[in-house]
């Protein structure tokens, strides 16, 4: 059947579909069943996701254009069509976001006793007195105005940065209006709280406007013709030909430089702003009419996080989920000890994430430890695991560290680690050559009495204790004799490309785990023309690999059940006659980021469970270092197939993907609710009661549930 599953009208555009996902995540800003702070959150989380999207994709698609590239995607789409797409759907995407925040969430603000001054003329006498001090006390030392003229030329706007820019005349005079520009500073408050209102709400001003409602103290000897804000997006994506450079630390420590000079792919501008000063800004920064983004509101949305902050509004936010005690674990037994005992299961943020971070600092002083491995894609800025291996060191130990220094975005906090931890005494490796290493895997070898035995970590999401409150994802901690000799292995193919001529039970990439996720699913799509039970269960983030999206097709079309979790991009289309017929394709979109990778092979009733940190894109298959692992113990198999048909039963918060390509939520009309979220928190604290009050409690039974695969 070569060639039946390839064309392009049965794949969606990755950049299209990247745009819906962000959609999916406004939608839940726009629910109106949500508390207001949470839907003020979605909504600056939308906010940061666009910006991401223009440095990096948008900008590459620019990249590709400038260099006359012209090969289509898997949907048939040349780099200038895809551009003319995304800013159509980008425009919109971005009207509807401040649709929502002026027609709803700013009302429903003022409704709930918090005032947010959109324009600064509608301060009272009271508010203007404080604005006004606030302004020469704290920010006017900090600003530093810059003018564009005959000797100075126009100025470096940073990166994402939030600027006011100006027309000013000299006083008296009515020549030529000069352009000038001030960085709003990130260094204060984006929000100044005011003196409450006369009906007794409280009030917040932002910055900008109080800027600009003190404007002319900047420019003495000008009249300020006009002030609006704007702010630009340059192209992020770094550009390191590693065949070139000798110092991967430093080139990448160069390229970061670069990024402030990067090209402008969109200039955000204030609606209102005077034609003149938009023709200024358009010329100096070379920008199209179509990459300019009129706004009806404050720029930059990622300022709504601190409002999700405020304190005193509780009654407006979800109530904070604490991450449970893993079942089963205790503080008593040192970590060895209890995973020699059985294999442990880890399911964050419902479970803590406290037993990874012990895991490396109970090795880092136990004198039996020889030696720690690692690898560390993002951490957090204050990690306690980099301080454990740190400490290993100090302690005489083997450390190895391998740190990702291309992790997007992460570059400056990894050198900044990575250097801390050879100063420490570790063995750093930067990344591979050609490649990001993707894995999360964690290996301690320790002496015991029988012998050297291996402890091994594995996971589908970062060594990242702040994150884990918020991603979702599963690892497991063991010391499978197996496992153990293929993490020895991954660890000295990365410090020293020697590859074993055969693995026991890990599955890498780029070497074969494309060829292995494709055999896979062909044995499914046998089983199923045999007439043998077969269905595959995969949740991901993204899936947008051609070939494996083939694949999936030729299954369905033997006949095979094929349910897809993916949290954002998916470029696979459902309901195609003889074709996709028997795949469905949900994204889950709610209190939690959906992180896991978790796949399900039903082989004919001998049923595989695996976990990988990759997704199913060309990126995780043949340009990353990714590891997928088996679940074996039978107790772990069954807690990964509860949380496959929970997540398949959600009717809350799961969007369905259409045939045309949208997705629609579920009509629960006359269904028992489901909330997957809501059910892995209320499940994790029933379990955790249960295991603190034995003697008044009955046997923990799971939670029923109604949706039952």
């Amino acid at each position: 059947m070569a060639g039946t599953f390839d064309k392009p009208e049965y794949f969606i555009n990755r950049e299209c579909s990247w745009l819906g996902f962000n959609e999916r995540v406004l939608s839940e800003a726009r629910d109106k069943s949500l508390p207001l702070l949470e839907r003020l959150k979605f909504l600056s989380i939308t906010a940061s996701n666009l910006d991401e999207f223009f440095m990096i994709r948008v900008a590459s698609l620019k990249d590709m254009v400038h260099a006359k590239y012209t090969k289509r995607d898997i949907a048939g789409m040349t780099p200038q069509e895809q551009l003319d797409v995304i800013g159509k759907r980008a425009h919109e995407l971005v009207h509807q976001q401040y649709v929502t925040y002026n027609r709803s969430l700013l009302p429903a603000l003022r409704q709930n006793g918090f005032e947010l001054v959109t324009e600064h003329e509608a301060l009272t006498e009271k508010q203007k007195e404080y604005a006004d001090r606030y302004f020469e006390e704290n920010v006017y030392p900090v600003l530093t105005p810059m003018a564009m003229d005959s000797s100075r030329p126009f100025p470096l706007i940073r990166n994402k940065t939030l600027n006011i820019g100006a027309l000013i005349s000299k006083k008296g005079e009515k020549g030529k209006a000069e352009f000038a520009t001030v960085q709003v500073p990130s260094v204060l408050p984006r929000i100044i709280q005011l003196p409450d209102s006369e009906d007794g709400h409280k009030c917040g001003i932002l910055l900008e406007e109080m800027i600009e409602r003190n404007i002319d103290k900047l420019f003495l000897n000008y009249d300020v013709v006009c002030a609006h804000p704007y702010r630009i997006m340059r192209n992020a994506d770094l550009s390191i030909d590693e065949d070139e450079a000798a110092d991967l630390l430093k080139e990448i420590q160069k390229q970061l430089k670069k990024r402030q000079w990067g090209e402008v792919i969109r200039l955000e501008i204030e609606e209102k702003m005077e034609p003149k000063l938009l023709k200024t800004l358009r010329k100096e920064l070379n920008v199209k009419e179509e990459d300019v983004y009129k706004i009806s509101g404050p720029l930059d949305l990622t300022f709504l996080m601190k409002l999700y902050g405020l304190e005193g509004m509780d009654e407006y936010r979800y109530k904070p989920y604490h991450p449970q005690p893993v079942p089963g674990m205790n503080d008593e037994e040192d970590i060895f000890t209890q995973i020699r005992r059985k294999d442990i299961l880890l399911h964050h943020p419902y479970m803590t994430f406290d037993p990874v971070v012990q895991f490396v600092k109970q090795a880092a002083v136990d004198p039996n430890v020889l030696a720690i491995k690692q690898t560390l894609y993002r951490v957090s800025g204050h990690s306690p695991i980099v301080a454990a291996l740190a400490q290993a060191a100090e302690n005489g130990k083997q450390v190895s560290v391998l740190v990702e220094l291309k992790a997007r975005f992460d570059e400056e906090n990894n050198i900044i680690w990575a250097q801390m931890l050879e100063k420490a005494g570790c063995h750093v490796i930067y990344g591979l050559h050609g490649l990001k290493t993707h894995s999360k895997i964690t290996l301690v070898v320790r002496r015991e009495e029988d012998g050297i035995r291996r402890y091994v970590h594995l996971g589908t999401g970062n060594y990242n204790d702040s994150t884990a409150k918020l991603y979702t994802d599963c690892g497991i901690l063991t010391c499978s004799e197996p496992i153990g000799e293929d993490a020895t292995a991954v660890f000295n193919m990365l410090s020293g490309y020697s590859e074993p001529k055969s693995w026991n039970r890990l599955a890498l990439a780029p070497i074969w785990l494309r060829d292995r996720f494709t055999r896979l699913i062909e044995r499914e799509k046998q089983h199923a023309l045999e007439g043998k039970p077969a269905r595959i269960i995969a949740k991901m983030n993204s899936l947008c690999d051609k070939e494996i999206i083939e694949s999936l097709y030729e299954a369905s079309a033997a006949g095979v059940k094929i349910d897809l979790i993916i949290r954002g991009i998916c470029c696979l289309k459902v309901g195609i006659p003889n074709v996709s017929e028997n795949i469905t394709v949900r994204s889950i979109v709610g209190t939690f980021l959906e992180h896991a990778r978790i796949f399900y092979f039903m082989n004919g009733g001998d049923e595989e469970f695996y976990m990988a940190s990759a997704d199913w894109m060309p990126r995780n298959l043949d340009k990353r270092v990714e590891i997928m692992f088996p679940v074996e113990a039978p107790d772990i198999r069954e807690e990964v197939r509860h949380i496959l048909d929970i997540q398949l039963a959600d009717n809350m918060k799961a969007h369905i993907l259409q045939p045309d390509g949208s997705y629609e939520k579920i009509d629960r009309r006359g269904k028992v609710l489901l909330n997957c979220h809501d059910y892995f928190c209320e499940e994790a604290e029933r379990r955790a009661w249960h295991a603190e009050n034995p003697v008044q409690s009955r046997v923990f039974v799971p939670m029923e549930n109604p949706g039952k695969n």
